[in-house]
């Protein structure tokens, strides 16, 4: 078989099959256990808390930032899954100099991760399973709402800050219907002033609880947007911010989760 080119451009070998996966990505955990390959993986971190019938008695490797890599070699995975956001380069460098077989993600839209889902189940060998999901999320992108609802959908508190246009979260809000407010505010994470986006004048906003987790208490630090469309109609939403950054197995059902908060009359 042809290798897969990797995120970072590095040709992983299909053969053998990993039998022991190491997952530093929650949510490329709860991918390898929906294309169900759960009891391949012999480690995760601690945020890989979903399915976790699967994974709640794994051993813990630390967090995607700071991963214990010699635990990681010690469990003697044949393949570790990581993210080009979540995880840092150098980890992955030297998981890789330790001889060890590292597949990197990076998808900035919903279409990218049709491309991780083929390349993961590739991987584990589950092909039927991952042409259904690929199918459930090929469906998603044909069915985009035609009708644009303006939204500010803030990630993190003090300072304030969103996600521009470059980015799976934006690319799920628009599938949704979403037009997001801060596409034109800067780099991929930028940081807001509430003032600009109160001359936006957002119809709708989702308050995420992850990852800084929203809770009614805001609500009185957002005063700048007080005459917005949204909070004069009452449009502000709490959400599960794992539809808007965990990408994989719930993506198709993501967006039309999405899709309610912002198709509401």
């Amino acid at each position: 078989m042809s290798p897969i080119w990797d995120a970072t451009g590095h040709p992983l070998e299909l053969e053998p099959p990993p039998g022991r996966i190491v997952s530093l990505v929650p949510s490329l955990t709860e991918l390898v256990v929906a294309l169900g390959a759960g009891s391949k993986l012999v480690g995760v971190t601690r945020y890989c808390i979903e399915a976790s019938d699967a994974v709640g008695r794994l051993p813990r490797v630390g967090g995607t930032k700071n991963p214990d890599l010699e635990k990681v070699r010690q469990l003697e995975p044949e393949l570790v899954l990581a993210n080009m956001e979540e995880n840092r380069r150098e980890d992955v460098e030297q998981l890789r100099a330790m001889g060890l077989r590292v597949m990197v993600t990076y998808p900035r839209s919903v279409a990218d991760v049709v491309v991780v889902v083929r390349a993961v189940a590739r991987m584990v060998r589950a092909y039927a399973t991952g042409q259904e999901l690929i199918a459930s999320i090929e469906r998603t992108l044909g069915s985009r709402s035609a009708e644009k609802v303006k939204v500010f959908c803030p990630i993190w508190k003090n300072p304030w800050m969103s996600f521009g246009s470059d980015t799976y979260a934006h690319d799920a809000l628009r599938l949704a219907g979403g037009s997001n407010v801060c596409t034109g505010a800067g780099n991929r994470y930028p940081t807001i002033d509430l003032d600009f986006v109160a001359e936006q004048n957002p119809e709708v906003i989702l308050l995420p609880d992850e990852p800084y987790r929203f809770a009614p208490r805001d609500l009185r630090d957002m005063m700048p947007l007080s005459e917005t469309t949204a909070i004069r109609s009452g449009r502000v939403y709490f959400v599960n911010g794992k539809a808007l950054t965990w990408f994989g197995a719930r993506t198709a059902g993501a967006v039309k989760y999405l899709r309610r908060f912002l198709h509401t009359a």
